[in-house]
């Protein structure tokens, strides 16, 4: 029930489709609340629980599909996976490390998938990055062409208007001092830019003999002052970072992701060398919490549709606008 959780609970509550009929949260504070009255004020007879199996124990039927949107680390996303699963319930996840785990961490995707076929459903990671932009939109891209030389993605956006969670990871407000260490713990970053690479490097048939990443702050060069935080000049305004998918020591796949307060312009930007040469650019770019939540809903029925285990955007029926 993080600003992700509720938006989803938001979004799905105008739907047609689709509908909650089960809330979890671990905080304790919330047990027993309205769902609907905590998300939009609006009473819905649906009853925060703090475990699943409280959850399910209240309903006469089990749901379709469970979505999750607790942890950016797949270590810790595990035995929430297997406490949904045991219940025979289909899985979306915007676990950032689950949208392309098995070159990262290979052991944990074995495992996940052998959880997922004792228990014959289907789980799938996604949002909008990792999930769309970054990956499977560029995999897609790539089809009509008939020689690729090399990839680059760009995806450079103003964090003013994005949810706090999401400033407070890309290390919006720091000191230098303050941001290395953060950096450091592998708390401060954008999270799944490898497994971007790596999901696009699949799609496109290549094996890649290293995968780099950097890090490095973006620095205010005046006071920003936006409705979440005041940022010094000299301090982080937020983060770039760059990673790049070699084969025989050429950059074949180049992923450039910048999130900064105050950022000029907004754009998400594709371009591909190849036969034929091309550039697909998104203007302004596309919103991030809005279309992590809008992908996820999206899609539940293609996961629905999957055959059991784990998923990625490339294994599952192309999703759809779900109304």
């Amino acid at each position: 029930m993080g600003p992700l959780g509720r938006q989803i609970g938001r979004y799905i509550d105008e739907k047609n489709e689709i509908q909650t009929v089960a809330a979890v949260d671990i905080n304790k504070d919330l047990k027993e609340k309205d769902f609907g009255e905590f998300i939009n004020g609006k009473a819905s007879n649906v009853f925060i629980e703090n475990t699943v199996d409280n959850a399910l124990q209240k309903l006469s039927k089990k749901p379709d599909v469970a979505i999750i949107t607790t942890v950016s680390d797949i270590r810790k996303l595990e035995s929430q996976i297997e406490d949904v699963a045991k219940h025979g319930i289909s899985i979306v996840s915007t676990c950032e490390e689950l949208s392309y785990p098995w070159e990262e961490n290979p052991k944990i995707s074995e495992r996940i998938d052998a959880i997922c076929k004792k228990y014959n459903i289907a789980c799938l990671g996604t949002g909008v990055n990792p999930g769309f932009l970054m990956d499977y939109l560029p995999a897609v891209l790539s089809s009509v062409c008939k020689n690729i030389e090399s990839i680059k993605v760009e995806r450079i956006q103003d964090a003013s208007p994005r949810r706090v969670p999401f400033q407070q990871k890309i290390g919006a407000g720091l000191d230098l001092e303050a941001f290395k260490k953060k950096e450091l713990t592998g708390t401060l970053r954008h999270v799944g830019l490898k497994e971007s690479v790596y999901f696009l490097a699949q799609s496109i048939g290549v094996k890649l003999d290293e995968v780099t990443e950097d890090l490095k702050p973006v620095i205010a060069e005046e006071n920003i002052n936006v409705t979440s935080m005041n940022i010094k000049k000299g301090n982080a305004r937020g983060v770039e970072q760059i990673s790049h998918g070699y084969v025989n020591g050429t950059s074949k796949i180049e992923m450039h992701f910048k999130a900064a307060i105050g950022e000029p312009r907004s754009f998400d930007r594709i371009t591909i060398k190849g036969v034929p040469s091309f550039v697909s650019e998104i203007d302004s770019g596309i919103n991030g919490d809005i279309a992590t939540c809008a992908i996820t809903i999206n899609s539940v029925k293609s996961v629905l549709k999957a055959t059991p285990g784990l998923h990625t955007m490339a294994t599952i029926a192309v999703p759809g606008y779900i109304n």
